[in-house]
């Protein structure tokens, strides 16, 4: 079992503790740049909407670029309005992390190969030490020593053997200043190498893990190669919180961390959603309600499962588990629970129609 690591144990953030057993949790990255928050209120107030909706579709954590001292005082005042632990992504400048911690993010994501001398990395873990903060360890390709590149083009060792090592240098610096409270990330934008590299790392050492593939792609190639990362290293017990790094919203990545962790008996509870594929029989629009009632459904705090099936024929049958459902042909739909049809209605009528059984669950 990993140690466990303690995101957002002070003021108003939700506190989440990452490793030591604790369920798996799930982060995506902020898409957009935050200097302007100063003088945009109205950004502000829908940054923190979507927070809080990430957080009813079953996001944990949320990472934010901190490029300049204007992001950093943006961070600093998103921290202070929502309950989401924030984590401040830094590169280059440790004072960007010493101007984070003023605030209250939950964690600093820092890689300490370009965060400059040791000297500036104690600053920051004095810091966090200071402020009850933890510190992500960011490791990918692009960051190895240039000895280890050597010895990897050399055919000396793996590349994602490389990526374990400069994992274990860098929390090495940690180690000799007496801080504990950090998460290593080693991510390949190939499935085998952050596989390897997470097993290299889980056989030696206790530090909680975060899981990713980076760079991973559009949404469908990156929830592919995702899933089949993610679950073959938590099938092994490796991971204590995933990111699903996609050329996609952050509301589509937190659907695929969640929706893997289910699959990997993971995580449980929550809106299930089952819906067919559409073939030559369809007789209603699924995708397109599908597309308008998934993120609604995936944040409500219900336990239950709704099918939602192009036609009256097979819709009720391969649905009947489900405690709603819904079907149509032509202008015509039914509602169906447990398989059993209990209305039948205009078409036009479906959203409506379908709100209103939803609230008597």
């Amino acid at each position: 079992m990993t140690k466990a690591v303690a995101l957002g144990a002070k003021g108003i953030t939700r506190r989440i503790v990452v490793g030591g057993g604790n369920p798996v949790t799930v982060q995506t990255m902020w898409k957009e740049g935050i200097t302007d928050l100063a003088v945009d209120n109205d950004k502000t107030d829908r940054i923190l909407r979507q927070l809080n909706d990430l957080q009813l579709m079953g996001c944990d954590i949320v990472r934010f670029a901190v490029p300049d001292i204007e992001s950093a005082a943006a961070i600093n005042l998103l921290a202070a309005r929502t309950t989401m632990p924030l984590v401040a992504d830094i590169h280059f400048d440790y004072r960007l992390a010493l101007e984070c911690l003023k605030g209250n993010i939950a964690a600093i994501r820092i890689n300490p190969g370009n965060i400059g001398s040791v000297e500036n990395i104690r600053r920051v873990v004095e810091g966090c030490r200071d402020n009850g903060v933890a510190i992500r360890i960011g490791i990918n390709s692009g960051s190895l020593p240039q000895d280890l590149r050597g010895e990897i083009a050399a055919g000396k060792i793996t590349r994602a053997q490389g990526l374990c090592e400069t994992a274990v240098r860098e929390a090495a610096i940690f180690e000799e200043l007496n801080f504990d409270q950090y998460v290593v990330s080693m991510k390949s934008s190939d499935v085998r190498e952050t596989i390897e590299c997470n097993r290299f790392y889980a056989q030696k050492y206790d530090n909680p893990l975060h899981l990713g593939v980076t760079e991973a792609g559009p949404l469908i190639g990156g929830v592919v190669k995702s899933s089949v990362a993610f679950s073959t290293l938590l099938g092994e017990g490796i991971g204590d919180t995933i990111r699903v790094s996609l050329s996609s919203s952050a509301e589509n990545e937190v659907i695929a961390g969640v929706s893997i962790l289910k699959e990997c008996g993971r995580r449980s509870g929550g809106v299930s959603i089952v819906s067919c594929p559409r073939c030559g029989r369809i007789g209603f629009d699924v995708h397109g309600f599908v597309d308008r009632w998934q993120n609604r459904l995936l944040a409500m705090d219900k336990n239950i499962t709704v099918a939602v099936m192009g036609c009256v024929v097979n819709g009720p049958g391969e649905g009947k588990h489900a405690d709603l459902g819904i079907a149509g042909t032509n202008d015509k739909a039914i509602i169906f629970k447990k398989g059993k049809i209990v209305r039948t209605i205009d078409a036009k009528d479906a959203d409506k129609v379908f709100e209103e059984e939803l609230s008597s669950l």
